[in-house]
C-alpha cells in the first residue's frame, strides 16, 4: 500500500467562470466593508467618540433600513 495520497482532479475542482466572478465580487465587497469598518475603527482611536447629539438614533437607523427592505420586496396580495 502506498502512503501517497491519490491524484486530485482539478478541473473538477474548478468553477465555472460565473461562479468565479461571483466569488471574487463577493470577496471586494466583503474586503471594502472590512476597510470602512477599520477607518472607524481608527477614527474613533484617533479622535474618541463622537457627540451623541451630532449621531442618528439607532431607532431612527433601524426604521430607516427596514423600510429599504420593505420596499425591496414584492407586495403579497
Amino acid at each position: 500500500m502506498s502512503e501517497q495520497p491519490a491524484p486530485v482532479d482539478t478541473a473538477a475542482r474548478q468553477l465555472e467562470p460565473a461562479a468565479a466572478d461571483a466569488v471574487r465580487a463577493y470577496a471586494a465587497k466583503t474586503r471594502a466593508d472590512a476597510d470602512r469598518f477599520a477607518a472607524v475603527l481608527e477614527d474613533i482611536a484617533t479622535n474618541g467618540l463622537p457627540d451623541p447629539e451630532q449621531c442618528t438614533p439607532w431607532e431612527e437607523l433601524r426604521e430607516a433600513h427596514l423600510a429599504r427592505l420593505a420596499s425591496q420586496r414584492p407586495a403579497v396580495a
